[in-house]
């Protein structure tokens, strides 16, 4: 397994981490993502640690704590220094006023929870699930500072932030010498790019460690469905799907057509390819992977230990590109001075 550096941090992550927000199934979202329980996960994660993925990404959100109970029952007994723990939060967990956000009350809350669901004395990353307007991000990231401090919690990252957001945050830890965002974790896929219009370029700027959720485009690039085998009615992607972004099908039809042509000239399934994609992508630093069972696990860890040629590269690029919002398409225009994101 090869492993990267996590943004401006001396901390090495393997490139492929498994997502839990199949364990647990509490609630209609997640009984659609999967209802996994401790022997199973228990199974999965024994798979994981063989092929080397360490880490686990996890929030206090999903299944309403379950996902973080079973994760934590599943790494019990094992050695705690050998895996990386990652979980989120920020948004609401009951219907309490102050049961919800990153306010300093919140955090402080929300990470004692966690540690006793996962049932462990410190967290390896923890992150902010969203951007919480209405606490100054000041309040936010001394609690963070005051959690580090305390030993709860080792590195921080954040998720789903405008650029703005991220930079506003950045700014404040340099200005009072606190300890700054490491990670950026955010959707991105084959059918999914906007990550690479001002996300990718600061994380490039400032060294920030991206960590890639719903890598298959909320399943849409499993293989399974295309313009000759539409999703079925009962399907749980209609669930799943429905969530994410509003893709139009005919563009999904023509991403999938090169993926099948490059997964007939390679041997590899239509998921390793898009995974593989991604992690040859700037700033990415590590990639979700998700499975309800064992089979489409083992066929995501083949995602890693080759490449795609560069026509191939080519192929999928130019097939997923869709035009640039203003004013990402007039810097386009300025490469000289404003050069396109690239990989080192």
């Amino acid at each position: 397994m090869e492993y990267r550096q996590l943004g401006y941090s001396g901390l090495q992550v393997p490139v492929l981490s498994f997502g839990t927000g199949t364990f647990g199934g509490k609630g209609d979202l997640f009984k659609a993502w999967g209802n996994t329980d401790v022997a199973e996960a228990s199974r999965l994660i024994d798979i994981c640690l063989e092929h080397g993925v360490t880490m686990f990404d996890t929030a206090d959100m999903y299944s309403k704590g379950m996902s973080e109970e079973i994760l934590g029952a599943a790494l019990k007994g094992r050695n705690r220094n050998e895996v990386i723990v990652a979980t989120k939060a920020t948004f609401r967990m009951s219907d309490k006023p102050n049961d919800v956000g990153s306010s300093r009350y919140h955090l402080i809350k929300s990470c004692e929870d966690s540690l006793k669901r996962l049932g462990t004395d410190y967290i390896d990353l923890y992150q902010m699930h969203g951007y919480d307007s209405l606490t100054p991000p000041e309040e936010t990231l001394r609690a963070l500072e005051n959690l580090i401090q305390s030993g709860k919690i080792r590195y921080i990252g954040c998720s789903n932030y405008s650029g703005w957001h991220l930079m506003k945050s950045l700014s404040l830890s340099e200005k009072y010498g606190w300890e700054r965002f490491v990670s950026y974790q955010g959707y991105y896929s084959l059918i999914g790019r906007d990550y690479e219009y001002e996300l990718m370029p600061l994380a490039i700027d400032q060294r920030i460690g991206t960590i890639v959720w719903s890598p298959l485009g909320w399943g849409r690039l499993t293989g399974k469905f295309d313009r000759n085998t539409p999703i079925p009615a009962k399907s749980r992607l209609h669930k799943t799907a429905d969530i994410g972004p509003p893709v139009d099908d005919e563009y999904v039809f023509d991403v999938l057509d090169v993926l099948k042509e490059i997964a007939e000239e390679t041997g590899k399934t239509v998921p390793q390819i898009s995974l593989n994609w991604l992690l040859g992508r700037p700033t990415v630093v590590n990639v979700i992977i998700g499975a309800r069972n064992e089979e489409q696990l083992r066929d995501n860890l083949g995602a890693v230990g080759w490449t795609l040629s560069e026509d191939q590269l080519t192929r999928l690029n130019d097939v997923s590109e869709r035009p640039l919002p203003y004013p990402y398409w007039h810097q386009r225009g300025f490469t000289e001075r404003i050069p396109v994101p690239t990989a080192e």
